[in-house]
């Protein structure tokens, strides 16, 4: 879940337009690649595509951002809610705290810290779901570098713990890094598609691989403006037909955005979490 927030990201020298072509040239694999421009060959040096786990490439500057965002409900006609974002960079290292809280006194809350320069890691962070007498439901720690997720689902004798050792890496993300990873979604991207990993709650944490596709413009209709936008859809990478639990927590996920230097997130329409509650953030 993503919210829509003013961002003072600034570009670096990064020039995104042209990695697809370097990519789609990569394919030759032992051929010899290069561009024919005024009479002089210029090599092209080929582009890895990133697998997943590998921490995405940044085109902007990420910095201090605070805003607040609107939840509503799927047909954007009751606010249900809103969004508490504060971003604050000291170095290179960027702390977030996002926190969604809802109408009825319920909440669901994300920390992350990451380190950010010409890639993103992520070093830690926690995901807490609050019931609407404000006591935590779901509360998970997660530790990159020692790939260790502790933390606990569940009340009373539903209550279960949890003290896993995974395979974690810097280039995993979720939360409010998601829309990190879409607004760097150019200079990552292969055919459209962009593979990354997450830690979901299901309420059990489970490491997964999702995979991000931009498909197809829109336009997002508010009162007083209408805001040209591109759709990206999320979604796991497995056979989510096979896993009745990947399948009751993976509805699709739509994000539309803004294209703008930076891209900014427009709408956000899918799952407030696990329990599969439809929302729309605007």
């Amino acid at each position: 879940m993503e919210q829509d927030q003013m961002s003072v990201s600034t570009p670096e020298r990064h020039t995104p337009s042209a990695l697809p072509a370097a990519r789609r040239l990569r394919r030759a694999a032992s051929a010899i690649v290069g561009i024919l421009a005024i009479g002089t060959v210029l090599a092209a040096p080929p582009v890895a595509a990133l697998e997943a786990g590998e921490p995405i490439r940044l085109a902007w500057v990420e910095g201090d951002v605070a805003g607040l965002s609107t939840i509503r409900s799927p047909d954007g006609k009751t606010v249900i809610g809103s969004i508490n974002y504060h971003q604050r960079r000291r170095g290179q290292t960027i702390r977030i705290v996002r926190t969604a809280r809802f109408r009825d006194g319920s909440s669901d809350e994300d920390q992350v810290e990451a380190r950010v320069g010409d890639t993103l890691q992520t070093v830690r962070g926690r995901s807490i779901i609050r019931n609407t007498a404000g006591v935590a439901t779901v509360d998970i720690t997660i530790d990159i570098a020692a790939g260790h997720i502790t933390g606990f689902s569940g009340l009373g004798k539903e209550r279960q713990t949890y003290d896993e050792h995974v395979e974690l890496t810097p280039g995993t993300y979720w939360g409010p890094l998601v829309f990190t990873v879409i607004k760097n979604f150019d200079l990552n991207a292969t055919d459209e598609r962009l593979v990354f990993r997450t830690v979901v709650a299901t309420p059990k944490p489970r490491v997964l691989d999702m995979e991000l596709e931009r498909k197809g413009n829109t336009v997002v209709r508010r009162v007083g403006e209408n805001i040209d936008g591109v759709n990206y859809f999320l979604r796991p990478t497995i056979n989510f037909l096979i896993d009745p639990i990947i399948q009751a927590i993976a509805p699709e996920t739509m994000f539309v955005v803004a294209p703008g230097a930076p891209p900014a997130l427009a709408r956000f329409e899918g799952p407030r979490n696990y329990q599969r509650q439809p929302i729309r953030i605007e």
